[in-house]
């Protein structure tokens, strides 16, 4: 059973307070309430792990500088040059 859904089942099914679960679950407070709103607007599906992945990368490297340089190693691969001696 996921920690999830002991944490819903506990403040749900026992009534217990997100204090009193946050402490009996070794997690942060913060983590049931958003837990305990979640379970209030989506029902059963607050219960399903959520991707940690950000939403965007603002220091990525643009995608046109990644391909000018994959175009770049693959020129310099078919000249021999693959590899850098130092």
């Amino acid at each position: 059973m996921s920690k999830a859904r002991l944490v819903i089942a506990a403040l749900v099914v026992e009534g217990q307070s997100p204090a009193e679960v946050a402490r009996r679950y070794g997690v942060s407070r913060g983590w049931v309430y958003k837990l305990k709103a979640r379970h209030k607007t989506e029902g059963q599906a607050a219960r399903k792990p959520r991707s940690r992945r950000p939403k965007s990368s603002p220091s990525a490297t643009p995608s046109a500088t990644v391909e000018l340089v994959l175009r770049l190693r693959k020129q310099l691969s078919e000249q021999g040059s693959g590899t850098l001696a130092f």
